[in-house]
């Protein structure tokens, strides 16, 4: 998907519509990949496109779940579990993340704005 600029702090990064319920999608947001999630609940996640675990671009592929109430993404790669509600990892499979990375996962504000999506530019929520 591409991304395109609406206001200066703000990017839209596709229509509501276009994102299927408890998939992801990848966006170049500001310079770094972005996974966007819609739950079928309607509400919309971002976090960083990056798995710290293993440093492949792969969230937005990643399985949807929950942990309690809490929205969760698992990586592809070592199943690790990140709420999408903050990026806390929750559950690190044994494994440490990859040098120069911490266990988290960035979260960036989105919302829906007359039915198109977007992300806040100025930095992670």
């Amino acid at each position: 998907m591409t991304a395109i600029a609406d206001r200066l702090t703000r990017v839209r990064i596709c229509s509501y519509d276009e994102l299927t319920p408890e998939l992801g999608v990848a966006a170049l947001v500001g310079g770094e990949q972005v996974a966007v999630f819609r739950l079928s609940d309607g509400r919309v996640f971002a976090v960083s496109n990056t798995c710290p675990f293993s440093g492949a671009a792969v969230m937005s592929r990643g399985i949807t779940g929950s942990r309690g109430e809490e929205p969760t993404i698992t990586s592809p790669v070592y199943k690790q579990v990140f709420s999408l509600v903050d990026g806390r990892c929750l559950d690190t499979v044994d494994k440490a993340p990859v040098p120069g990375h911490g266990p988290d996962l960035a979260v960036h504000t989105v919302s829906v704005d007359d039915g198109q999506v977007t992300i806040d530019l100025t930095g992670p929520a």
